[in-house]
């Protein structure tokens, strides 16, 4: 069990918190301590206490998340923080639990999943009057761990530390990362799912969020026909985050729906601006505040293709490649208005409610289509030239990324577009191109041709090509985490020098700047990551 801090001789070096653990508080907790994987019925969590490791080390923070949770850098080289964000100190007012959901895994019903290798610390107030529920990923065992161990390794941690923090300075709604500990033990995983397991260095993820509620918290009761607790529940998530809904009951579900509805689209309109594929969208892995969570085997289009999925699992089914993101999410929300519906009782009030995510989300990709191209909105004729710019994007292997970036560059002012040479129209996104002898040979004249009239597009806005560019380079990202990228900082990490992590989100923290000195990071994805693992597709195993 982890150290207990309860005497006021204990506080010393403690970090400033306050905690105020609604969620515990409030909800039906499970009545017994039975650590051991098993069903827990009529509750919303367990009680369980993180799993002590053997050596606690931080070996990156994010000095952002740490501020807004009242840390200064001298909190976060303390040794005590380090215990506590590695699961071997429990502070005083701490209520750690682990949630009890369930969710549709790849379609289908999965029954009761809940929080396996997560465990919530507890739920913190600033100095700012914000609260935020810190919760420990990889920290150990709990009744929802099944077959597992409730530990996560080194390479998954690195890669959801690093992409929750560059998620959050591109502008797309997610949770957020604090810590990475290194626990000093080893981990047994089978990476490939081949039946040669091997040991790898453990490690443990603070992730931080308002609240890490998912679409399964209500599924669990609703498949249970428990509609006291589902009623709880909703009551709670409409009091605690939606201050915006008014009165209670039935009309009040109908609103939280409308609004997860709206949320949830923004959210998924940003995966696609970025070229983000999560990979899991499974209703489990489905925030309730439009929050992107639980970062697995996801991915940045590099090569663009609609079709492609980062998760092996996915790999027959595709059903979570990035072009089927938005149909997905409209399909999970469906389950949530299907738990809600024993509670409010009324169909089509919730229709009703679903098309909200349908009317934000076209909204929202129009606006952020427009954006990316450089168009002062988007009008019912560029329908087609858009078309045919994804068209050719497919044609041959292009970066999804470069290319967008690189159109910021492209130039209005040619006086004569139908005798300029198909060299200088596609230089500005020459580099873009992972083959191009290929591009050269059997794309360069269809591309320029789409230039001709993409510039005749822009030259209908009369805007300035400064003003333009600037403003397609606050859409288009320069920096994005690449899954090499991630893997090169795992390699280093587990050779004992972390340092590339915090190189890498020192880029990631200004994804729309140029940043010449570290321009290395914004090339296309070399040729030896192609098929190396880790850098391309990735299993679940963490």
């Amino acid at each position: 069990m982890a150290h207990q801090d309860l005497t006021p001789e204990a506080s010393v070096g403690q970090p400033p918190w306050r905690f105020t653990n609604r969620f515990t508080h409030e909800l039906p907790a499970d009545p017994s301590d039975d650590n051991r994987p098993r069903q827990v019925p009529e509750a919303a969590f367990s009680r369980v206490q993180p799993t002590p490791v053997r050596a606690p080390r931080i070996i990156a923070s994010s000095r952002e998340m740490a501020a807004t949770l009242d840390l200064t850098p001298d909190d976060l080289a303390s040794p005590v923080l380090a215990e506590v964000l590695g699961g071997n100190r429990v502070l005083s007012g701490m209520d750690p639990f682990a949630a009890c959901y369930g969710g549709h895994q790849f379609g289908n019903w999965a029954g009761q999943l809940g929080d396996g290798r997560a465990i919530a610390l507890g739920e913190v107030e600033t100095s700012r009057g914000e609260r935020w529920e810190l919760q420990l990923k990889g920290a150990g065992p709990t009744p929802y761990s099944r077959f597992a161990d409730g530990r996560a390794v080194l390479r998954s941690s690195v890669r959801e530390f690093l992409c929750s923090e560059a998620m959050h300075h591109l502008g797309v709604p997610t949770t957020r990362a604090l810590s990475l500990v290194m626990t000093g033990d080893l981990v047994e995983r089978d990476m490939f799912y081949d039946g040669r397991p091997e040991h790898e260095p453990g490690a443990v993820v603070c992730r931080v969020a308002p609240s890490f509620l998912r679409f399964g918290n209500f599924e669990i009761f609703a498949s249970r026909g428990d509609l006291e607790n589902l009623r709880r529940l909703a009551d709670f998530a409409v009091g605690h985050y939606f201050p915006a809904i008014e009165g209670e009951g039935p009309p009040a579900y109908i609103k939280m729906l409308e609004t997860v509805c709206r949320t949830t689209a923004v959210m998924v309109a940003e995966w696609m601006r970025v070229g983000f594929v999560h990979g899991v969208m499974n209703t489990d892995n489905m925030s309730l505040l439009g929050l992107t969570i639980d970062y697995g085997p996801y991915g940045w289009l590099e090569p663009y293709d609609p079709v492609w999925t980062p998760n092996t699992t996915d790999a027959s089914g595709r059903r979570y490649a990035y072009g089927r993101q938005p149909e997905i999410a409209g399909w999970n929300l469906v389950r949530f208005a299907e738990a809600l519906y024993p509670i409010v009782g009324d169909k089509k009030a919730l229709e009703d409610a679903l098309d909200v995510y349908t009317d934000t989300l076209n909204a929202a990709q129009a606006e952020q289509m427009a954006a990316k191209l450089g168009l002062v909105e988007l009008g019912p004729r560029d329908g087609q030239l858009v078309q045919k710019c994804f068209k050719l994007l497919r044609r041959t292997e292009t970066d999804m990324t470069i290319f967008f970036r690189g159109l910021g560059d492209v130039a209005t002012g040619i006086e004569d577009l139908g005798a300029a040479d198909d060299g200088q129209l596609t230089e500005p996104v020459r580099e873009a191109y992972y083959n191009l002898d290929e591009f050269d040979r059997g794309h360069r004249a269809a591309t320029a041709s789409w230039m001709r009239s993409y510039i005749s597009r822009l030259r209908e806005d009369d805007r300035p090509d400064a003003e333009r560019r600037a403003a397609m380079h606050r859409a288009n990202p320069k920096y994005v985490l690449r899954n090499y990228m991630a893997q090169l900082a795992i390699d280093q990490a587990a050779d004992g020098d972390p340092s590339l992590i915090a190189e890498l989100l020192e880029v990631l923290r200004r994804p729309y700047d140029e940043q010449p000195d570290r321009s290395q990071w914004a090339a296309r994805r070399p040729e030896w990551a192609r098929h190396k693992a880790g850098c391309s597709m990735l299993s679940c195993s963490s």
